[in-house]
C-alpha cells in the first residue's frame, strides 16, 4: 500500500527534486519506501511563502477555514486503511493503535472546524474614568504569522494534525517538518490539503535533517515556533529562537498512585496499556508505579502476570501488543537502564530481554531514585514499581521529579482526587485512569521541564492567535 516514493509539498505543491530519504520498515528495519528530502533553500523559499501568504489567510473566511478542516477530515476518513498500514510499516506501530490514531487524526480536524466558529473576540466599554468615558473597545483574534511546526516520530498522523489543524484554524501559514524517521503520513496529509482551496503558501511540509532547518527556528520571519520532542533539544530551541513565540510538548517520566481503595482489576488493564502500549513511546507513558502498601502484594503479582501475557511481534499482527521500539540504538539504550537500575539494587520482576528492536514488556522493584529508569524519560515497554505508606507521603515523591506532564491516580475518594490536583506540579491529574488519557479537544501540555504552552485545538488556537485592539470615540 506504500508507494515507491513521496514528495514533499513546498507552498502547498508536490516536489520530487530526489529521493534521498529512506523510510525503513520498523518491524524488521529493511528500507519501505523513500521520499523527498528538503535542503535549506527549499526552506527559505516555503518560509518567504508563507510570509507572502500570511495577510490572505488571515483575511481567509470561516467558512472557507472550517471547509479545508471538515475535507481534511472526510479524507483522512477515506483514507484511513491505508494511513494505518503506513503507520505500521513507518513507525511500527501495532495495527489497532495505528487505526485507533487515524480515528484521533480525523477527530482533531472536525474538532478544529468547530472551534473556528468559537475564536471569539468581545466589546469592552472603556469609561471606567473621566478622561475615557465615550469610548468603547472592541478585540478580535488574528494568526499570529507564519508559524513553524516540529513534531516527532512516535505519533506522526495525530501530533502533526494538532499543530496542523489549529494553524489552518487560526490563519496562519506553515511550515511543517515532521521527523525523517516517519515522514509518510506527514505527507498523505499534504496530498489531502493540496485538494483543498488553502492559498498558495498556506502548508509546506518539509521532511529535512535537523541541521538543515535552523531558519525554522532563528528566522525572525517565523512568529511561533511549536515544538514536540525532547526536553533537552526543545529547551535549546526555545534559547536561540529569538522574539517568537514558542510552544513547547517535551517528555515526562508520568506516574500513577494507585491506592488502598482503587479497584485493582481496573488499574491493572489500564497501567498496563498505558506502560506498555506502542512499545511505551510516549510522553506520557506509565514509569512510576506508586501502589499503596496494603495493595502493593495483590497488584503486584496482577500487574506482573498481564505483562507476562501481552504478545510481542510483528505490528501487522492483530493479535500482537506490542511491536519493536523505534530503533536498535533505542533499545540499547532501554537495556542500559535496566542493567543500571539492577546494579544499583532493583529487582526484575519480569521481562528485561531484548532481540534486537523488541524489548520484553519490564516491571522492576526497588528502583533507587538516582537510577536512570526512576529519573529520566524511558520512552520505552519498562515501568517501576513502588510502595508506599500514606497517600499524603506518596504525593512528595510524585513530584520529586524534573518532569510535569500527567498523573493518573485511582482513588474512590473525592478528597484524595483533590488533594491531587491542588499539590502535584503537572500540567493535569487524571483521576481514574492513567496519564496515558487523553481527549484530543482538551488543554494538553507540561510545566518544568516538560514544557510551556498547551495544545489540544482551542488552546492551540490561542496560542496561534493574538488579539487585535479596535478604540472608538462614539
Amino acid at each position: 500500500m506504500l508507494k515507491p516514493s513521496y514528495p514533499f509539498f513546498l507552498a502547498n505543491k508536490p516536489q520530487l527534486p530526489n529521493t534521498d530519504l529512506v523510510v525503513l520498515d520498523k518491524a524488521n528495519g529493511e528500507p519501505a519506501s523513500e521520499t523527498a528530502q528538503a535542503s535549506k533553500e527549499d526552506l527559505e523559499n516555503a518560509i518567504q511563502a508563507a510570509v507572502d501568504a500570511t495577510q490572505v489567510m488571515r483575511a481567509l473566511p470561516m467558512h472557507t477555514r472550517q471547509a479545508v478542516l471538515r475535507h481534511v477530515a472526510k479524507r483522512i476518513e477515506e483514507r484511513a486503511e491505508e494511513l494505518a498500514h503506513i503507520l505500521v510499516i513507518e513507525a511500527g506501530k501495532p495495527i489497532a493503535a495505528a487505526q485507533a490514531e487515524v480515528r484521533r487524526a480525523q477527530v482533531t480536524f472536525s474538532v478544529a472546524a468547530d472551534e473556528c466558529s468559537r475564536n471569539e473576540g468581545s466589546v469592552m466599554d472603556l469609561g471606567s474614568s473621566a478622561e475615557t468615558a465615550g469610548y468603547i473597545g472592541m478585540t478580535r483574534k488574528v494568526g499570529v504569522g507564519p508559524v513553524a511546526l516540529i513534531t516527532p516520530f512516535n505519533f506522526p498522523l495525530n501530533l502533526v494534525a494538532h499543530k496542523v489543524a489549529p494553524a489552518i484554524a487560526a490563519g496562519c501559514p506553515l511550515v511543517l517538518k515532521p521527523s525523517t524517521r516517519t515522514p509518510i503520513s506527514a505527507l498523505v496529509l499534504g496530498e489531502i490539503l493540496a485538494e483543498t482551496e488553502l492559498p498558495e503558501g498556506a502548508f509546506s511540509i518539509l521532511p529535512m535533517d535537523s541541521e538543515d532547518a535552523e531558519a525554522m527556528v532563528i528566522d525572525e520571519r517565523i512568529k511561533l515556533l511549536s515544538f514536540t520532542g525532547s526536553d533537552k533539544i526543545g529547551w535549546e530551541l526555545k534559547a536561540r529562537a529569538g522574539k517568537k513565540k514558542v510552544v513547547l510538548e517535551l517528555g515526562g517520566n508520568a506516574a500513577v498512585i494507585v491506592d488502598k481503595d482503587a479497584d485493582l482489576d481496573e488499574a491493572v488493564a489500564k497501567i498496563v496499556d498505558g506502560a506498555f502500549g506502542f512499545a511505551g513511546q510516549s510522553c506520557i507513558s506509565v514509569q512510576r508505579i506508586y501502589v499503596h502498601q496494603q495493595a502493593y502484594s495483590a497488584f503486584r503479582d496482577k500487574l506482573v502476570g498481564a505483562a507476562r501475557r501481552l504478545e510481542i511481534g510483528d505490528p501487522a499482527d492483530p493479535e500482537n501488543f506490542l511491536g519493536p521500539v523505534i530503533d536498535e540504538d533505542a533499545a540499547a539504550r532501554l537495556e542500559d537502564w535496566i542493567q543500571d537500575a539492577v546494579i544499583r539494587g532493583a529487582t526484575i520482576l519480569c521481562g528485561g530481554d531484548r532481540d534486537g528492536t523488541y524489548l520484553e514488556p519490564t516491571i522492576l522493584e526497588n528502583v533507587r531514585k538516582k537510577a536512570l529508569l526512576h529519573r529520566e524519560e524511558a520512552f520505552g515497554p519498562v515501568a517501576c514499581i513502588v510502595p508506599f505508606k500514606d497517600y499524603t507521603e506518596a504525593l512528595p515523591d510524585v513530584n520529586d521529579s524534573r518532569y510535569g506532564l500527567q498523573i493518573g491516580v485511582f482513588t474512590n475518594e473525592l478528597s484524595a482526587a483533590m488533594e491531587a490536583w491542588e499539590t502535584l506540579d503537572v500540567g493535569a491529574v487524571i483521576v481514574g485512569d492513567v496519564p496515558t488519557w487523553r481527549a484530543d479537544a482538551m488543554p494538553y501540555g507540561g510545566v518544568r521541564d516538560s514544557g510551556t504552552g498547551r495544545e489540544g485545538l482551542r488552546f492551540a488556537i490561542e496560542e496561534m492567535s493574538e488579539t487585535r485592539l479596535l478604540v472608538i470615540k462614539r
